[in-house]
């Protein structure tokens, strides 16, 4: 799976560190930067996936420099950092050309999920096909050779997860996240159990790809042989 790239850009250096080093945990690629014209020329370079923009650069307002990238074609969402958090500082983030908003201080959990959701928004989720087995992200249906395959809610979701990054180790905590609603208490055996289930449910065969536990880490969806 390809990394989603976001660009960071805030001039407090460490807020700007912690943002780049929890997004990176979260499976993205983060650059940084700490001024306007500095995200000009990063962003024309290489453009990111999504940007995560402070209102108060030094240099520029946050919200001028998202309409200087709309106006120069920058089609990827943007979201906004700032203190401010009246009604007419989000309005005009928004006409600014600006996706989400999130106000100072702010938990690092809750950017990476906006920018989750972003980015789903601007990329549907379609039919996944690994093999023999298609994932409906959007029917919540799985089917083997055609053949449906029952799963409750959250073994699709955990099923979900893995295929997003097949051929790739998912940390046990990201499959607990995927699966279960924030907050939930998930004891230590509930993820080893329901995966011992989607095992079961998945026909084996070279067509199809199978779970595999990775010792220490979590689990990996191998891709299918055929």
């Amino acid at each position: 799976m390809i990394e989603r790239s976001i660009l960071i850009v805030e001039d407090d250096r460490e807020l700007s560190r912690l943002l780049a080093r929890a997004l990176t945990e979260e499976g993205f690629s983060a650059r940084t930067c700490a001024t306007a014209r500095e995200a000009m020329q990063e962003s024309s370079r290489q453009p990111p996936d999504a940007m995560v923009l402070d209102v108060g650069l030094p240099d520029a307002d946050g919200r001028d420099l998202c309409q200087a990238l709309r106006a120069q074609g920058a089609l990827y969402p943007v979201l906004f950092l700032t203190a401010r958090d009246a009604v007419s500082d989000r309005l005009a983030g928004f006409r600014a050309g600006g996706d989400d908003y999130v106000t100072k201080p702010f938990a690092v959990a809750e950017v990476a999920a906006r920018l989750e959701a972003l980015l789903r928004r601007r990329h549907p989720e379609a039919v996944l096909e690994l093999g023999a087995l298609h994932l409906d992200p959007t029917g919540h249906r799985v089917t083997v050779d055609g053949g449906a395959i029952t799963l409750t809610p959250t073994e699709f979701r955990l099923l979900a997860a893995l295929a997003a990054r097949v051929g790739q180790a998912v940390r046990r905590r990201d499959l607990i996240r995927a699966g279960w609603p924030e907050g939930a208490i998930v004891h230590d055996n509930t993820l080893d159990v329901y995966l011992a289930r989607l095992r079961r449910k998945l026909p084996p065969g070279p067509t199809v790809p199978a779970i595999t536990t990775v010792h220490g880490l979590g689990y990996r969806l191998e891709p299918p042989q055929a």
